[in-house]
């Protein structure tokens, strides 16, 4: 009898507890998944007040911003369903709405949907068409290239996928210009090329959680000293992009400075994740690289108004 009662005790401790509902309105921002629309408005922000010289109108940032989040939002969203399957059986992500069971998968995919709709009609009667455009091009390539097509067959899906992160730095731009210059393009290169070095630091911490569902992450896919060379190389790639603005004269001194300091200091964090592989230096190296992208591009806003005030400082 009592060896019953022991295992009974022992069955009712192993079962994991149920995450309590937050509710409607919190389970559909989750949905949209704020952090990651906060780091893509940090850049979408920098390339904005870069491109009009420290200083957007009111209402252009007001809208850009709002439509960044419905595109961002909406888009994320149906990654939440296209992903509810593994995010079931995954560690981090069992608790997200759908898994959780706080919300329909077809709910979903309407909320997604009808937040897209929405951002291509602000951007394009409060904006421009063309950040309307690039906008829904995020989206697209987010679900369909990346999502779809690339996570879940090739570790090169990060590399590729790389593309859906840089493109709200376009949108900023054009939603200011109206157009793409040289130096959107170089904004769009820097968060291009950083997001494999800060992604590969993450899934380094996490691997067990891609392994459990064959999602073909780096580390997984190639082993986990293939993917911390990869890292160091990657980090290298991505430093000597963050100098290209001054190089081709977009960018002057006082960004420069910046950008060594503080790429310095991501190289050696790369280094140490190569050199010794434990867990805890490929977590500092991500938790850094979200400052570094935020500190590259205040750096460039601060640059862009120097420059202006006392031209000797570029060029």
């Amino acid at each position: 009898m009592p060896q019953t009662v022991s295992t009974t005790n022992k069955n009712a401790q192993s079962k994991p507890k149920r995450a309590v509902n937050p509710g409607v309105l919190r389970t559909y921002i989750a949905l949209m998944k704020p952090k990651i629309i906060f780091l893509l408005l940090i850049t979408t922000w920098g390339a904005m007040l870069v491109a009009a010289g420290g200083r957007v109108g009111f209402w252009t940032f007001v809208w850009t911003t709002l439509g960044g989040i419905l595109a961002a939002g909406g888009a994320n969203a149906l990654n939440h369903y296209l992903d509810r399957d593994i995010d079931e059986l995954m560690y981090r992500t069992k608790r997200r709405p759908i898994p959780a069971g706080w919300v329909k998968s077809s709910h979903a995919i309407a909320f997604g949907v009808i937040l897209n709709i929405l951002a291509f009609l602000l951007l394009t009667t409060q904006i421009n068409l063309l950040a309307a455009v690039l906008a829904m091009l995020g989206t697209l390539y987010y679900v369909f290239i990346y999502t779809i097509w690339l996570k879940r067959r090739t570790h090169h899906n990060v590399t590729i996928g790389g593309v859906a992160g840089a493109i709200p730095v376009l949108v900023g731009w054009a939603a200011v210009t109206g157009g793409l210059g040289l130096t959107a393009w170089l904004l769009f290169l820097i968060v291009f090329l950083w997001t494999p070095p800060h992604t590969w630091a993450l899934t380094l911490v996490v691997k067990r959680d891609y392994a459990r569902v064959d999602v073909p992450m780096l580390p997984v896919s190639v082993g986990e000293n293939e993917a911390r060379r990869q890292i160091w190389i990657y980090s290298w790639i991505f430093y000597a992009s963050t100098l290209l603005p001054t190089l081709l004269r977009s960018m002057g001194w006082f960004y420069l400075a910046v950008a060594l300091i503080t790429g310095a200091i991501f190289i050696r964090g790369a280094y140490r994740v190569y050199r010794e592989g434990q867990k805890k230096d490929a977590f500092s190296l991500y938790k850094y690289s979200l400052l570094h992208l935020a500190l590259l591009f205040g750096a460039m806003v601060v640059d862009t108004i120097l420059v202006a005030r006392f031209p000797f400082m570029g060029w």
